[in-house]
């Protein structure tokens, strides 16, 4: 099993959420805990995982990644997205791990397989420098994307992948065109991509190097500057095993995420 650490990039400055980290979100039976501790505890729940680090340029993210225990590693205001803050936090560092994984710090519902299956894709396949989670929506996960764009609300990411098993696109936008049905010849076509990303050293490195792309800033996702450098991503799909995913991407996200939580019964 290969080293791999965890990074959990989280800054304070969102223009749809700013204070994202330190929002709160109540459990099953009310307790309540920052966004940034339920997103530490879905790391820690991660086997074989050498280390978790926060990075952040915010002394009020720090103080509470240090409340709960964390370590963390503070990185420059300039990084434009968690890939840069990852790679910055890497380098500042000096880690060993042969993989690294970017647990985006908006991501409290991710479970431990999804990083799981992603460093096994990962082993599987050696010559993939960078690895994402794709999850097939359900009716209701459609539809909660559906609700977001009839709002004009910018929100979760779908996917697109070819035969080999890699992403062609990702857009805020939701793709593939379903002319409004959530199912298709049986199925529902649309994946939700799961920010959450495993990197080798190189890609790390080379990403770092680029300046943004025009689909990256068109479209607002850290990913897309791989695909438009030439770098494929391994689209790993994962299975959903009956728990409810969503990220938090505006306010109007907390009480979803917390009905889902007080539906899988988590504290």
């Amino acid at each position: 099993m290969p080293r791999a650490a965890i990074i959990i990039p989280a800054r304070f400055a969102s223009s749809r959420f700013p204070g994202k980290p330190l929002a709160v979100l109540k459990g099953a039976s009310g307790q309540a805990r920052t966004l940034l501790e339920r997103t530490i505890m879905a790391g820690r729940r991660v086997d074989g995982i050498s280390s978790i680090h926060v990075a952040t340029d915010d002394r009020r993210i720090a103080a509470e990644a240090e409340r709960l225990g964390a370590a963390v590693v503070m990185t420059a205001e300039s990084c434009r997205n968690g890939t840069e803050r990852v790679a910055e936090a890497v380098a500042t560092l000096g880690l060993d791990a042969e993989i690294f994984i970017n647990l985006q710090g908006d991501a409290p519902l991710t479970p431990p397989w999804f990083v799981s299956d992603v460093l096994a894709a990962m082993i599987v396949n050696p010559e993939a420098q960078v690895a994402t989670p794709v999850l097939r929506c359900d009716a209701e996960a459609l539809e909660n994307f559906m609700a977001d764009r009839k709002a004009g609300r910018v929100g979760a990411t779908t996917v697109v992948t070819n035969t080999l098993g890699n992403a062609m696109y990702f857009s805020k936008e939701v793709i593939p065109y379903t002319d409004g049905r959530s199912v298709v010849d049986g199925v529902v076509p649309v994946f939700h991509h799961v920010g959450l990303y495993a990197y080798r050293r190189e890609a790390l490195n080379a990403y770092a190097g680029f300046q943004p792309m025009p689909l990256e800033k068109l479209e607002g996702l850290e990913q897309l500057r791989f695909l438009e450098m030439g770098w494929p991503i391994k689209a790993v799909e994962v299975e959903a095993r009956g728990h409810s995913f969503w990220e938090l991407n505006n306010p109007q996200d907390v009480p979803l995420i917390e009905s889902y939580l007080a539906r899988m019964g988590v504290d």
